[in-house]
């Protein structure tokens, strides 16, 4: 019974992924799960359930890995720089991640609103990266006084503005920003960027 629920939020998480929450069908969800829809119904209990269910599975899967970074054991700097260089990765190993997340916006984020999990799951982030600010303002290597919200909404922001608006500003600037060397650079100007801004 767990194989065919997690068979289930798989399956929609790519059809979400490739069509959105208004463009995704729970037939074509039910067939790819190999399952039936009285089973999605079952355990989700509408599309719009089985939607936030993908979100928040996709919000633990990214957290979980951030967590595995050690990063409060790390020299401050090192430290942001591992998480610059995973949220970076992260993002062009995970485009589902990116186009939920695309959806959920076009939906004012009415589903996540009602989603005590995600809430939960993203405090121990911002306490991790405060611990690190605190550490690296101790040493002096950080200024003082950074928010680590808006740090890490920059830290994610700079890679997910690249990737979600590639295809319009290849043609604006005449690059391929998705060639290696146009990816490399990025990764190595976001890390830059992000250590410039909190050096004191």
């Amino acid at each position: 019974m767990k194989e065919t629920r997690t068979r289930i939020l798989s399956a929609a998480t790519h059809e979400f992924a490739h069509h959105g929450l208004g463009g995704a069908r729970v037939d074509r969800i039910a067939k790819r799960a190999g399952a039936n829809k009285r089973m999605l119904y079952y355990y989700f209990g509408s599309k719009e359930a089985l939607f936030l269910a993908a979100l928040e599975a996709s919000y633990a899967h990214i957290r979980s890995a951030e967590r595995d970074l050690d990063l409060e054991h790390r020299d401050p700097r090192e430290a942001l720089r591992r998480l610059v260089d995973f949220t970076w990765t992260y993002y062009l190993e995970h485009p589902e991640f990116m186009t939920l997340l695309n959806s959920e916006n076009l939906h004012k984020g009415r589903h996540v609103r009602h989603s005590k999990r995600v809430r939960e799951l993203h405090t121990p982030l911002v306490d991790t990266l405060r611990a690190i600010l605190r550490r690296g303002e101790r040493q002096g290597l950080f200024r003082r006084g950074v928010d680590p919200v808006q740090l890490y909404i920059s830290i994610a922001g700079e890679g997910y503005f690249y990737l979600s608006n590639r295809y319009t500003l290849s043609r604006i600037f005449g690059r391929d920003l998705m060639a290696p060397r146009e990816l490399h650079g990025r990764a190595r100007h976001i890390t830059d960027l992000v250590l410039n801004a909190v050096r004191s």
